[in-house]
């Protein structure tokens, strides 16, 4: 006895040639609108969905599968006889395989040009209606949503290997796609900040070979819709990526992406350890060099310019883990892959003004999101607390270490000049120690005369304003904000230091 497959697909890859191997095995084939036509232009039998129900399309397309005689056909239990008896005294057949993928909404949307009205006409529903039947129903229909299982479909009918798991897994990928589907389109239609119930989707881009640790497996999923700034946009050359090297890549990236001159971040285990900026990218790279030699060592470098050769010979010389840069030339890519290991990655920038709006934590039991730190702090905006003003180059140092320090983990306290990081304190449990870090680091650095420290967040003691002023640095940036802003102004007055405040807090966890 034939078996019925219904075939309705957007995507048409490898279609031709799965009907008709279908088709060797002895079914029928039931198609809609395109896709039958794509069948029949490929000289395949076909059966339209119209002789199958008794009714027309209607509605622009809009209705054609919404019928009881494919729905039945497709929930109808096999081993149930009064389900059976049912479709034999409607006349329905019923339906043993399910191919369809759905109409592109997110390619839709992916196009700067789609207004609201094409988006919502590329939203399927008698797709997504079939794939959840046909799905439910596994144990009695295949149900085929990738073409990339058509083969495997294929092979299994031949060998009679289409078993209960692997009918289940074909069910699963099913479920997943169409929860995603609808996870891209409610997130498109929604208008508040925070709904009442969030729907998250990734694609996986791929396995990683291990995660914080050996002992731990990982993967990396990636946001379906990139509208903003991308980790990855390819990997040029260099072995896998691991879980730590793309949260370091995203970490630098992110800060580089707020620089508008040339600028080199060296990044390690998601702290800033050398930042530069230049009238050039290789003298840019020499400032984040400089700023710590030592820790660079095995570190992800990020630049927002191309990579020239002259800077590329200057990278070489030491142990890197990835480059990533919008791009290389020729010569410096010839340079950098010399050695086999090295990651190099091409990243997206020209979206930088658009960097992603909410960010989220996993935690046990749920998922924390709040908005992205996107403020950044400007000159006009410093009030000027102390006796002493600052001068035009120290603001510009301010204004500089303010970007550095919203990207540095908290307690977090930089010093740095106008151009590039000297020393920076992180993750200690009090301000004090994360200053004396970042002093005693900077201390030996020439120009340390025209030194500024930056802090992420007040400081509740007048502690840090005095070590930092045994130690001539002249100039503070800080929120503001502890009911004891009073003693590190009196401090920072006694000693001379211009200290301007921003009232705005920028912790990192």
């Amino acid at each position: 006895m034939a078996r019925r497959a219904l075939l309705s697909v957007s995507d048409k890859t490898h279609l031709v040639d799965f009907a008709k191997q279908l088709k060797d095995l002895d079914f029928e084939i039931v198609s809609t609108g395109g896709t039958k036509k794509a069948l029949e232009a490929g000289g395949v039998d076909v059966t339209g969905v119209e002789e199958v129900t008794g009714f027309p399309e209607m509605l622009d397309g809009r209705v054609k599968t919404l019928h009881p005689k494919i729905h039945a056909g497709l929930l109808a239990k096999r081993d149930d006889p009064d389900h059976m008896k049912q479709l034999k005294d409607a006349g329905i057949t019923p339906i043993d395989l399910v191919a369809v993928n759905l109409y592109p909404f997110k390619q839709t949307i992916e196009k700067p040009e789609t207004t609201e009205a094409q988006a919502i006409e590329q939203i399927d529903i008698g797709g997504p209606s079939m794939l959840r039947a046909a799905a439910k129903n596994f144990a009695g229909v295949l149900t085929i949503v990738d073409p990339n299982d058509y083969q495997p479909v294929i092979d299994a009918l031949k060998a009679h290997s289409d078993d209960n798991a692997f009918r289940k897994h074909l069910a699963a990928k099913v479920f997943r796609h169409t929860a995603a589907y609808d996870a891209i389109i409610s997130n498109y239609l929604t208008e508040e900040e925070f709904p009442d119930q969030l729907t998250l989707t990734y694609e996986k881009q791929q396995s990683l070979r291990y995660g914080e640790n050996s002992h731990q497996k990982a993967a990396f999923y990636r946001d379906p819709i990139p509208s903003k700034l991308s980790v990855i946009t390819k990997q040029l050359h260099g072995k896998e990526l691991s879980f730590n090297n793309i949260k370091d890549a995203n970490a630098a990236l992110n800060m580089v992406s707020e620089f508008d001159d040339p600028c080199v971040v060296a990044m390690k285990h998601m702290n800033p350890c050398g930042v530069g900026t230049a009238d050039n990218i290789s003298q840019a790279w020499d400032e984040a060099y400089e700023s710590d030699p030592m820790s660079i060592f095995g570190g992800i470098i990020a630049v927002n310019r191309e990579v020239d050769a002259q800077t590329a010979e200057k990278m070489h010389k030491i142990f890197l883990e990835i480059i990533i840069a919008p791009s290389f030339t020729d010569e410096a890519f010839e340079i950098l892959a010399k050695k086999k290991n090295i990651r190099l990655l091409q990243a997206d920038l020209s979206h930088r003004d658009q960097p992603d709006r909410f960010e989220t934590i996993s935690v046990s039991g749920g998922m924390l999101i709040q908005e992205s730190d996107h403020q950044i702090d400007q000159i006009p905006d410093f009030k000027v607390v102390t006796k002493t003003q600052p001068t035009e180059q120290q603001l510009k140092a301010l204004q500089f270490g303010q970007h550095i320090v919203k990207f540095v983990k908290s307690n977090a306290v930089v010093v740095t000049t106008d151009t590039k990081t000297l020393g920076v304190g992180m993750g200690q449990p009090n301000r004090i120690d994360s200053a004396k870090i970042a002093i005693q680091k900077a201390m030996p650095k020439d120009g340390y005369e025209h030194a500024i420290m930056a802090s992420d967040a007040f400081f509740p003691m007048d502690d840090c304003v005095e070590y930092a002023a045994q130690h001539d640095i002249k100039a503070i940036i800080q929120p503001g904000g502890s009911i004891r802003d009073k003693d590190s102004i009196a401090m920072a007055d006694k000693y001379g230091i211009a200290m301007v405040t921003t009232g705005v807090r920028h912790f990192r966890h």
